[in-house]
């Protein structure tokens, strides 16, 4: 009897309704098939794989995950994790079997795909699994000579003109792994959930003694061997694995997957850009070698990959997933001595109106296919804080020149794209503060005789440390805009995004976030369709 069997079995006569369905369908995806009656279902249906290596340990031990669901195809992921003594008898290449069944129980076997890899990109594997029904749910693994992974779920996105009544989100960024444990991966993976949207700093290159639970290993990366070693510690934490497993996820990036703070070409040592682009192709190589995405860095300058990205779910809503760090322009005001994002008053440069956030090309991108949208809800991916968070102070007003109060004339160019073309139903979701944030979001922020145009949500972090309460509280007190703001607890947002409306709770956990850590409803808030701006639920 298999593991969902025996959850069957364990159930009274009745029981099942849809959210009972996917809870066994996950306890059996999270089930690593390992016995040998799974085996000899693997060897007959790829034969080529048996005859692979004979495996001393696991190298499915990083997991499965799959990504960028599309109505007929979605992206599945995994990655060999080679130990020296196996690597001692393999080939340069190594032929991977990827399998996607219909059910669960992995009775209903729809299509394989054979795939080849070896050490060049990781040993990591993609397959845009083609072909599929929109809106369906798909159970997949992979097979390796001996070996066999754990089980995956994931889901198509529905037809682009389907009538479409829910989208489930766990909206989430910015896990330091030395600051916490990922217990709201754990929660995540059991929500009965469409998609994980992780909105940036998945890892951290980074640390801090004064705040560790656990350590990193190895140093700082810099290198490809090391950003490809960070990855995997991540990656080894069980329950992000069982979240990878458990749904697809869309993800854009931050910083910490490269560098703290850096900006295009530029990191806060003012490295020589030849040199630091170097270091970010590495870091986008070890990112697109262990995350489900399409698309890895660009063959002709390898420190170029475009994450940038667009999807429909139906006709209820689309979503868009921004990159703010590639094509920026360098942060305003720098400190000569030390670069990066720093607090500013009277900075002139603030108001040059040629300074972009996104880049031009990806800015244009943008604005013209949000305008265009015809969905019910325009979602807005992108990696941190759009609602000003600014201080008044008697020099003037402050402005952190690493976040969007650093590109005031790109943040109103967008919002007055907004205005302009009569948009309604516009949601900005972000990360990177490490609190809890709801707001109105104007053309003119804090002013009110400019009206609201959008609402932003922003989530906490993970793991990583917030904000003190008293710098948190003079933010509160300078911004009106701001509904709700709350950095002392750690987690992510549950998003339920219907034709009506939208409502959102900020799940959370005290800081730091335990091994043993529960979340609860720090706070929920509503958005009402065909009204800009957030309420109090």
């Amino acid at each position: 009897m298999n593991a969902f069997e025996k959850h069957m079995a364990a159930l009274p006569a009745g029981t099942l309704n849809r959210r009972d369905w996917h809870r066994l369908a996950l306890a059996a995806a999270m089930t690593p098939w390992l016995g040998a009656c799974a085996q000899a279902q693997a060897v007959s249906s790829s034969a080529d794989a048996a005859q692979g290596p004979r495996w001393q340990s696991d190298p499915f031990s990083l997991g499965v995950a799959s990504g960028q669901p599309q109505p007929d195809s979605v992206v599945l992921w995994t990655r060999l994790r080679i130990t020296e003594a196996d690597a001692a008898h393999m080939a340069q290449s190594v032929g991977v079997v990827c399998e996607l069944f219909a059910d669960a129980a992995l009775r209903q076997p729809l299509r394989q795909w054979r795939v080849q890899t070896d050490a060049s990109r990781a040993h990591s594997v993609h397959v845009v699994a083609n072909g599929l029904q929109a809106g369906r749910h798909y159970w997949y693994r992979f097979v390796c000579g001996s070996a066999t992974s754990p089980v995956g779920h994931t889901r198509t996105s529905p037809g682009v003109n389907d009538a479409v009544d829910r989208l489930r989100i766990a909206l989430a960024s910015c896990q330091h792994f030395e600051q916490g444990y990922f217990v709201a991966h754990r929660e995540m993976a059991q929500r009965d959930l469409d998609l994980v949207l992780f909105v940036g700093d998945y890892i951290y290159e980074s640390t801090n003694p004064q705040y560790m639970l656990r350590k990193h290993e190895g140093g700082v990366p810099k290198q490809l061997d090391e950003y490809r070693e960070r990855h995997a510690q991540y990656k080894g934490d069980a329950d992000l694995r069982a979240c990878h497993a458990a749904h697809p996820w869309v993800m854009t990036w931050d910083d910490h997957e490269v560098v703290n703070d850096y900006a295009n070409d530029l990191d806060r040592n003012y490295t020589d850009p030849q040199v630091f682009l170097r270091r970010r192709a590495a870091a986008y190589q070890a990112y697109f070698e262990h995350m489900p995405v399409r698309l890895g860095p660009d063959a002709n300058n390898a420190s170029q990959m475009r994450i940038h990205d667009r999807m429909a779910w139906g006709r209820l809503a689309d979503l868009w997933t921004l990159d703010c760090r590639q094509y920026r322009d360098h942060q305003a005001c720098p400190d000569p001595m030390r670069g990066g994002g720093r607090v500013v008053v009277g900075c002139d440069a603030l108001a040059d109106t040629s300074r972009t956030m996104l880049g031009a090309a990806q800015e244009q991108w943008f604005t013209e296919s949000l305008t265009r949208s015809n969905k019910r809800w325009k979602l807005v991916a992108q990696s941190t804080q759009m609602s000003s968070s600014g201080v008044n102070t008697p020099l003037g007003r402050s402005a952190f020149t690493d976040g969007w109060d650093g590109y005031p004339q790109a943040r109103a160019r967008m919002l007055g794209s907004v205005a302009q073309a009569g948009l309604k139903d516009v949601v900005v979701l972000g990360g990177d503060v490490h609190m809890n944030v709801a707001a109105q979001l104007r053309v003119q922020p804090n002013d009110e005789r400019s009206p609201i145009v959008a609402s932003e949500l922003v989530t906490t972090s993970i793991t990583s440390r917030g904000l003190g309460e008293k710098l948190l509280a003079q933010i509160r007190d300078s911004n009106p805009d701001i509904l709700h703001a709350r950095s002392d607890e750690r987690g992510y947002t549950l998003l339920d995004v219907r034709p009506q409306g939208i409502s959102a709770q900020f799940r959370t956990t005290p800081n730091p976030a335990k091994a043993d850590g529960v979340l609860k409803t720090q706070a929920q808030f509503q958005i009402q369709a065909g009204v800009a701006g957030v309420q109090k639920a």
